[in-house]
């Protein structure tokens, strides 16, 4: 699982990292200012560059600490049958779910760098072994690459999410409504990755 260094677990760095998550998603990398994150946080700046070390790091730390939240909560997934496609189906699901909770999440990944987004991986390995899983046991197709077909579920996902108000309202035919389209469109995008994976 991806922890939190200790000394980045204790409670000033986690409202370092708070602040900086409402920071970076409003001003996005280049205009975020470590001085209105020490000051949102109630640090002073050599406080913050001792835990993090610079804005890139605390950028990082951030995305690692969203990272971290989602893998629990696959972690914590129940398990809804014994076919392999129904935990994949609730795995995307829940995947979804936690991006939508997270808007400040999905801001920053659209933004993130290859490194940045480096945190994800322990989560999206949890889809990628539900895939392999269901191919041992014949449930998705052999020719699907696990590893490509669980990130791009994620990406399509942070895609909708991050360009959701605009989906909205270019498309009428979709609706305005925008709870019950992204709750359409949650059920679009399992199908559309569910129908891409299984075996027929």
């Amino acid at each position: 699982m991806c922890l939190l260094k200790p000394k980045l677990s204790n409670s000033r760095a986690l409202r370092i990292i708070a602040a900086a998550a409402e920071e970076f998603s409003r001003y996005g990398f280049d205009g975020a200012r470590i001085a209105r994150i020490a000051r949102r946080a109630g640090v002073n700046k050599q406080l913050l560059f001792y835990y993090f070390h610079s804005k890139r790091g605390l950028f990082s730390a951030v995305l690692g600490h969203g990272a971290a939240e989602l893998e629990r909560a696959l972690s914590d997934l129940p398990v809804p049958g014994r076919d392999p496609l129904d935990r994949i189906r609730a795995a995307l699901a829940l995947q979804f779910d936690f991006l939508a909770r997270h808007p400040d999440l999905v801001l920053l990944l659209t933004s993130a760098g290859r490194s940045d987004a480096r945190p994800f991986a322990p989560a999206i390995k949890q889809l990628v072994v539900l895939l392999a899983e269901g191919q041992g046991r014949g449930r998705v197709r052999d020719d699907v690459d696990p590893h490509l077909a669980a990130a791009q579920a994620l990406v399509l996902m942070v895609a909708y999410l991050g360009l959701e108000s605009l989906i909205a309202t270019s498309a009428p035919p979709l609706g305005a409504d925008e709870p019950a389209l992204r709750e359409r469109w949650k059920e679009a995008a399992v199908r559309l990755v569910l129908d891409g994976v299984a075996a027929h």
